[in-house]
């Protein structure tokens, strides 16, 4: 498989002296579900929000789609990155004062200028994947949790895009709300959408990861296959974070 996301020693510093990131190196290969896991603060948000230039790099460099990213932060590169790699975060962010259906339409009319008629058949039709097609018209305190991050996840896809990142999408969510989220999540891993997706839900993450990665203290302790991972991971730290999470 071709590689959709490398990342080359990447640096990053929030206050001096102290590394969210310190020289991560990896790859994500096309059609590949990786899992990312590790403590609070152990620089999980932080790497992947750096693929879609959330997060300016400090050092290192990233190439994501044949899009190079380093220190200087690119505008040009930033824009390029993020019109083809959708983002779904811990909040939902939607817009308070638009309904679903304009929610979801809304970047790829503006930012894409694709023919609204076109772009709002598309939105209904990821609605329905998500299954809540009948909450078009309503307006975002009308819906539960879940059902907010189901639309999070249609509005990234409405772009049509070619990776998908997910910030522990289901941490803000009720117990009983996080089930209808993960298996939105299984169904595009089902369909061979390239995912990085960093979660503490570990029974997901056994079930649709090609490869699992233990961060701590902003550097990658191991990344291996489903199977080694969480049954017989090699790193002691790796072992004992994992033994708590199931």
């Amino acid at each position: 498989m071709t590689v959709a996301i490398r990342a080359t020693d990447l640096v990053k510093s929030y206050t001096p002296g102290v590394r969210a990131l310190d020289r991560v190196s990896l790859e994500v290969s096309h059609g590949e579900v990786l899992v990312v896991m590790g403590p609070s603060g152990s620089g999980k948000s932080t790497l992947i929000r750096t693929f879609n230039g959330l997060e300016r790099l400090d050092g290192g460099f990233l190439d994501v789609l044949g899009v190079r990213l380093d220190s200087t932060h690119a505008e040009p590169q930033v824009r390029a990155i993020r019109r083809r790699v959708g983002m779904v975060f811990q909040q939902f962010n939607l817009f308070p004062h638009l309904s679903i259906l304009d929610n979801i339409a809304l970047a790829p009319v503006k930012v894409q200028k694709r023919p609204k008629a076109e772009v709002e058949q598309r939105a209904l039709e990821l609605l329905a994947q998500m299954g809540i097609q009948e909450q078009a018209e309503k307006y975002p305190a009308q819906l539960s949790g879940g059902q907010q991050q189901r639309v999070a996840i249609a509005r990234a896809l409405a772009l049509d895009p070619e990776v998908m990142l997910f910030d522990e999408p289901t941490s803000a969510l009720d117990p009983e709300r996080v089930k209808e989220v993960l298996d939105a999540m299984r169904q595009l891993a089902s369909g061979g959408m390239t995912m990085v997706v960093v979660t503490h839900e570990i029974g997901f993450a056994r079930d649709v990861a090609d490869r699992g990665m233990f961060m701590d203290q902003g550097q990658v302790v191991e990344t291996s296959d489903p199977a080694t991972f969480f049954t017989a991971a090699r790193e002691e730290r790796s072992r004992r974070f994992l033994s708590q999470m199931a």
